[in-house]
């Protein structure tokens, strides 16, 4: 059994928080955020301390259409640099590329030409071989890679070994447990935490933790996965993100010990920004329904949908959930 890993009153300077805010929050508003927003972001995650913002998805314009979402969808090299420049801060420009929807061979430019330091690659378990060469890919261009394991908790005991015995022999950096469905709960993230530190560790890699909040649970799940031994961490202002959801930025920076976090730029930038985005309409967080899905360990599509018609039938939505089974 894995030993706890630090305490109350100290702090590991192995600890990394990822900023997920513009990524995940961006599948709220179709990645339409004001350019305002995002400069404002960026320095507000510089003065806090955060050690990775990722700036959205390396999406193919061949499969989604440019006009239907913002920028950060596709995260060409121009936006990002009209944003950070040359980036000369102690923090670190991350993207994601997901399994099947990003051509990274044409848009993923060689990391000596690019403002973009880490791609953090989104795989489901029976995409690993694809994720692997899309590692392999990113790896030989001289970047920093994560792979994203999505929906784990819908994984079998021995596809998750298999799948963390072929990753680990890969070139990638780091390894993260993802909660898609925000159904995990503690006692599940320690034995997985567990498993994939194990394999981790021998293959000199780091594990991270990205946490959704079906259940109210993607503060406590951090940060049960940070005692383990997990090091990459992923939060996002205000937890804004897709369906119920992430792990708050305010509520971890303010959490963690290591001086280096500053919470009050983040505090300054939820008046500016975030109670403002919410005014206009743009809804996520917890509420039934994505509890309710949470606890069938669903995917959040239909209860997205509920509340995007604003049901309140919680029972209704029960058993038709039931009924999916």
């Amino acid at each position: 059994m894995t030993k706890k890993k630090g305490s109350l009153l100290s702090y590991r300077p192995d600890i990394k928080v990822v900023d997920a805010t513009i990524r995940d929050g961006g599948l709220v508003n179709d990645f339409q955020f004001s350019e305002d927003f995002i400069r404002d972001l960026y320095r507000t995650n510089v003065e806090a301390g955060v050690d990775y913002m990722e700036f959205g998805y390396k999406a193919s314009k061949d499969i989604f259409n440019e006009r239907e979402f913002g920028p950060w969808k596709f995260c060409d090299e121009d936006a990002i640099r009209n944003i950070v420049g040359d980036n000369d801060t102690d923090m670190k420009i991350a993207v994601m590329a997901d399994v099947g929807r990003c051509n990274f061979k044409r848009d993923i430019i060689n990391r000596a030409d690019s403002a973009i330091d880490l791609v953090r690659i989104a795989t489901y378990i029976h995409t690993i071989p694809a994720a692997i060469e899309m590692i392999e890919h990113c790896h030989n261009l001289g970047y920093e890679t994560t792979v994203n394991i999505m929906a784990i908790s819908t994984a079998k005991e021995a596809e998750i070994s298999e799948a963390l015995d072929l990753i680990s022999k890969s070139p990638v950096n780091g390894i993260y447990i993802v909660d898609s469905y925000g159904s995990m709960f503690m006692e599940q993230i320690d034995e997985l935490a567990d498993k994939y530190l194990a394999m981790a560790e021998e293959y000199d890699k780091f594990v991270g933790i990205h946490a959704h909040n079906n259940q109210q649970l993607a503060f406590a799940n951090t940060i049960t996965a940070l005692t383990r031994g997990v090091s990459y961490l992923d939060a996002t202002v205000s937890g804004m993100g897709r369906g119920a959801g992430n792990c708050a930025s305010e509520q971890l920076l303010g959490f963690l010990k290591n001086p280096k976090y500053n919470i009050i730029p983040i505090l300054k930038f939820l008046e500016k920004h975030i109670e403002p985005l919410k005014k206009s309409g743009v809804v996520w967080g917890y509420n039934v329904p994505y509890l309710l899905t949470g606890q069938m360990n669903q995917h959040p599509r239909t209860a997205i949908e509920a509340t995007k018609e604003s049901r309140t039938d919680y029972l209704n939505f029960l058993l038709e959930l039931n009924d999916k089974d």
